[in-house]
């Protein structure tokens, strides 16, 4: 190897090269970089989809590295080991990575920065994740915030850090180390059939990313506001899958939308309070790490919540035959396109945990395996917030009912139909896609019927009101 130092620079869920501050300040150095990836333990526990959806984002980012003159390195492995190696064959002296701030990563991470200085390699994180570092953002009396209004109110006029532009050239070692590919990882082994259709909704990397800001920006964003509660309407960023695995920064997104705001464009600051809700999920996860796995709020640990994940209806939301449309369509969207409209995912959410009575956690399990935009803060924060669990200011006894939340926002059944062929006399492409994604053994196809209701919205409101009465809630 030559005299020159050398920087590893760990990827993990900071799959850009722009706006990259690890990545930056190892290329400003002068030393040559080596971008490496750990297929680690962190990773191979996700689910099916999220993994199909990294090895998307591999592949597009390797491209890019190679466009920069450089090249990824990938191994597997516990990533504490695999660096050792690293630094062992290429004499590396730094090691230097973006932030991920989930209790996981937090542990794995705080060990590793732990023995590298103890071995006398520096060890440096940045941020990457997010917009304010949790630990950046107090109250008046210094504690966390535990609301979102107030946590908005408090960073809305903050300095958000300026975009960083990408690298012109990566200069890396010329003797490259032993490498994996991405096939290697067999990371859509999980998805079996279903990922041909998966793969159609999937455009992965940076500038994907980039292109859906700017046309975004450029239209939908000015009637946002209302547009983004209508599930048929192509009026979101589409940017959720992308923000996940670190394709774009929010930095980008907030950079990019805040002069719109400053135009007048009230879309734009609906946007902007988008980001800041994400935000404000990292917030929690950094100082309440247990929202990932434990009510949020103590008190609903006691809460008899069904549990059984193989109960017949349980069973029935989980293949979108719940015999409600709304909540129906939603999860084959899912199926599909590996996405969920977000009043959607109120729905399905508020249904499972309200009128079924099913712990938030079999929800967040499920959703952690068929998401490609899964994300350990945002999914942990929305499902104790639909169940009543979590941070949420409004009452924890609000239970939506998907028929006239159907009427309301989806009046003449355009996101139903698309959804849902049996609805239909000349089913959709989109909705015979559904039999293709879902698993064989559910055992449907397009001849089957569309059944009943599992229960009506009035009874289930009336089962989950009654049971929040006696448990003294």
């Amino acid at each position: 190897m030559s005299d020159q130092a050398t920087i590893l620079y760990w990827i993990r869920r900071d799959m850009r090269v722009s706006d990259n501050p690890a990545l930056s300040e190892a290329v400003n150095s002068g030393a040559y970089v080596l971008p490496v990836f750990i297929y680690d333990d962190w990773f191979s526990q996700l689910g099916a989809a999220p993994k199909f959806r990294l090895e998307k984002s591999l592949v597009s980012l390797q491209k890019q590295y190679e466009q920069l003159g450089s090249y990824l390195t990938i191994r597997k492995g516990p990533a504490r080991a695999v660096l050792r190696e690293l630094i062992n064959e290429t004499g590396a002296t730094s090691v230097v990575w973006s932030r991920d701030l989930d209790p996981n990563a937090i542990e794995r991470d705080t060990e590793i920065k732990q023995d590298l200085k103890a071995n006398c390699i520096n060890a440096k994180s940045y941020r990457g994740q997010v917009l304010f570092e949790p630990w950046k953002v107090s109250t008046k009396t210094g504690g966390f915030y535990r609301v979102y209004t107030p946590f908005w109110n408090s960073v809305k006029d903050q300095f958000v850090d300026l975009t960083l532009n990408s690298p012109n050239s990566i200069s890396s070692p010329s003797e490259r180390p032993p490498t994996l590919t991405v096939e290697d990882l067999s990371l859509g082994a999980a998805m079996s059939g279903g990922s041909n259709i998966l793969g159609k909704y999937i455009e992965a990397g940076e500038l994907a990313a980039q292109t859906k800001l700017k046309n975004f920006l450029d239209g939908p964003v000015s009637n946002y506001s209302e547009d983004r509660n209508i599930p048929h309407l192509n009026a979101t960023s589409l940017l959720s899958d992308h923000l996940a695995w670190g394709e774009i920064s929010p930095n980008q997104c907030w950079n990019s939308a805040f002069p719109t705001f400053l135009d007048g464009v009230m879309g734009a600051e609906t946007f902007l309070k988008e980001l800041v809700w994400r935000e404000f999920a990292y917030h929690l996860i950094y100082h309440t790490p247990h929202i990932v796995s434990k009510s949020w709020r103590e008190e609903w640990e006691a809460f008899p919540w069904r549990t059984d994940s193989n109960h017949e209806d349980v069973i029935a939301w989980k293949q979108g035959r719940t015999g409600i449309p709304f909540v129906d369509a939603a999860m084959r969207e899912m199926y599909v396109t590996g996405r969920m409209h977000n009043r959607g995912r109120m729905m399905v959410a508020s249904f499972l945990t309200k009128h079924l009575m099913t712990h938030w956690r079999i929800g967040l399990e499920w959703f952690s395996d068929c998401l490609i935009d899964w994300d350990p803060a945002s999914n942990a924060m929305g499902w104790q917030w639909s169940a009543g669990s979590g941070p949420d200011a409004t009452p924890y006894f609000r239970v939506f009912n998907p028929v006239t939340q159907l009427q309301k926002f989806d009046p003449e059944g355009i996101y139903t139909k698309r959804w849902i062929a049996e609805l239909s006399d000349t089913p959709s492409d989109t909705s015979l896609s559904y039999f293709n994604a879902i698993p064989k053994h559910w055992k449907f196809d397009k001849e089957s019927v569309y059944p009943p209701a599992i229960m009506s919205p009035e009874e289930g409101r009336k089962r989950a009101l009654e049971v929040y009465s006696n448990r003294g809630f």
